[in-house]
């Protein structure tokens, strides 16, 4: 890890060295880290949900790997991407509380939640309980599993408005049962919005012997997380998202006494000769053939920059875009499914445009005013550390125009 204050700014661009007193301050992702991303300002990215770009340092790190191999494709050469992908290994287990030996490095949010899903030992008559806004690589790949399997499947629904963390937590402890093997939740929704309280869930689980496996794709890189703390069994994320990584590289973190009752998903070369792996923890799951050595080392260079912003200063920038942002929205008129309380609420906004409207909405943005949305759920909109409170305000204009115009 870079650890001087010069070795820091040589990551996010020169322009940044005359703010160095205000790295850590609420500006933190003002134009200063704006520089470390190449998009031009009239295409602004705010729909970290679905993809970010990556720093430009991180997109040069892949590169540079690449051509490393290509220029040498030997064993020999090659061994030092096994030095790199360790490294790698070791920055996420650092961000998430957890050893590296309970991480492996795959290749997005749906494998990893799909190794769950097929890994454990389940029979009829046990339940897996599922939240109803989980991703359908954490919803229906239980289903498909269930038809095989033979066990039950039940979606568990919360208030859109809570109040109370009561309010998130009822809804679950009325599904749960004696048969309860599983629960299996998204920990911020792609399509509402909405944060669940996890480290509750953590409890309710341990107190009970449930396996608890949570997607973390909305806020692994947006949140500061301690996995250790909050007690999960499993945990899922992807390079691509809020951790603004490379692409096709995702994470799984298994607990350490959780590592023998998941099996893996596919058993390649490196496995061993027999049923036990000779792969160490949650490497196991990494027994896949050849991977891109090149993404999977660049995956340090991108921890680099979260390790010297600090997770939780980026989860407060993202907050205080987030809450601009949906404040400016209602402000226009234009309703949330989203929580405006960051309590219930992470980087992922969503107003509540009609589906007549979303597409148009969604490409005037885009086209009339440079901002990259989704219409997921409504219009979904998502700041991160390379947004500035001008793209907001420019973001929030835009959808109050397109949408009076709609009308």
């Amino acid at each position: 890890m870079p650890t001087s204050r010069r070795e820091f700014f040589g990551l996010i661009g020169a322009g940044a060295i005359a703010a160095a007193a205000g790295v850590r301050a609420q500006t933190q992702s003002s134009r200063e880290v704006r520089s470390a991303f190449a998009f031009a300002d009239d295409r602004v990215p705010m729909n970290a949900a679905n993809l970010c770009p990556s720093p430009v340092r991180v997109a040069e790190a892949v590169t540079r790997y690449t051509a490393m191999i290509d220029a040498d494709c030997s064993f020999q050469n090659r061994a030092q991407f096994a030095v790199l992908r360790e490294t790698s290994r070791e920055a996420v287990a650092a961000m998430l509380g957890v050893s590296a030996d309970e991480v492996a490095l795959l290749r997005n949010t749906s494998e990893a939640n799909n190794v769950i899903s097929a890994g454990l030992d389940l029979t009829a008559g046990d339940e897996v309980l599922l939240w109803e806004q989980n991703h359908s690589s954490n919803n229906v790949s239980w289903a498909v599993r269930a038809a095989r399997g033979g066990f039950s499947v039940r979606r568990v629904s919360v208030p859109a408005k809570p109040s109370s963390v009561q309010d998130l937590l009822d809804p679950f402890l009325a599904a749960v049962s004696e048969r309860t093997r599983v629960l299996t939740v998204t920990h911020i929704s792609n399509v509402s919005g909405l944060k669940l309280p996890i480290a509750e869930l953590g409890a309710l689980c341990r107190e009970r012997g449930i396996h608890f496996h949570i997607d973390g794709a909305q806020s692994w890189g947006a949140s500061a997380l301690d996995l250790a703390a909050i007690g999960c069994d499993s945990f899922s994320a992807s390079a691509h998202k809020w951790f603004l990584g490379p692409k096709e590289v995702g994470i799984l973190y298994v607990r350490e006494d959780a590592l023998e009752r998941v099996w893996p998903s596919v058993v390649s070369y490196d496995w061993g000769d027999d049923a036990i792996s000779d792969l160490v923890g949650a490497r196991k799951f990494e027994s896949m053939g050849q991977r891109d050595d090149a993404a999977l080392a660049a995956i340090a260079d991108a921890a680099k920059l979260h390790a010297q912003l600090g997770a939780a200063a980026v989860e407060a920038h993202i907050t205080s875009l987030s809450t601009q942002l949906k404040e400016g929205l209602l402000e226009a008129g234009i309703p949330l499914l989203t929580p405006l309380s960051p309590a219930f609420s992470g980087g992922v906004c969503i107003a509540a445009i009609p589906r007549e409207q979303r597409s148009a909405i969604f490409e005037g943005l885009y086209r009339e005013h440079g901002i990259i949305a989704a219409p997921t759920g409504g219009l979904r909109l998502c700041p991160h550390i390379y947004n500035t409170a001008e793209h907001v305000e420019r973001a929030v204009r835009g959808a109050s125009e397109l949408h009076a115009r709609l009308s």
